[in-house]
């Protein structure tokens, strides 16, 4: 997955069809607004061990990555060791609901730093013929 137009229509075509709602503000072209927006975007593909896909500019700030880096990161990274089982089990309900909302959790930068994660949307990514493409979290909040 790429910052391109196909892949941004992709995770704002699956969170309106889960969440009701756009996650891109009408009138704005989403690629450049979901790379620049103020929230951390995250995504991961569908492996065994789910690798990051996708990180915008606030995602990378917030954890330390640069975007090739990021890709190809394990998404389990993203949270200390102590902290992958409440991930995996947030990750498990997105499973199986199809998205969660108004997750807390900490995360690990990658210099070692220990931060907050705060109301955070994770949805799962559907492509156009209903085969999974993977999940994407919207981190609003860090402390």
């Amino acid at each position: 997955m790429t910052r391109d137009a196909a892949f941004a229509d992709l995770l704002d075509r699956s969170y309106a069809a889960l969440l009701g709602r756009p996650l891109v503000p009408a009138g704005q072209d989403k690629t450049p607004w979901l790379y620049d927006a103020p929230s951390a975007l995250l995504a991961h593909d569908t492996s065994a061990d789910p690798l990051f896909t996708y990180a915008n500019r606030a995602a990378q700030r917030l954890f330390g990555y640069d975007w090739d880096e990021f890709v190809g990161l394990p998404s389990r990274l993203s949270a200390g060791d102590e902290d992958r089982g409440s991930r995996q089990e947030f990750l498990d309900t997105v499973a199986r609901q199809g998205y969660a909302e108004h997750y807390r959790g900490r995360r690990v930068a990658k210099d070692g730093r220990v931060f907050w994660i705060e109301d955070v949307t994770l949805w799962n990514l559907t492509r156009d013929d209903g085969s999974p493409a993977g999940q994407a979290a919207l981190i609003r909040r860090w402390s």
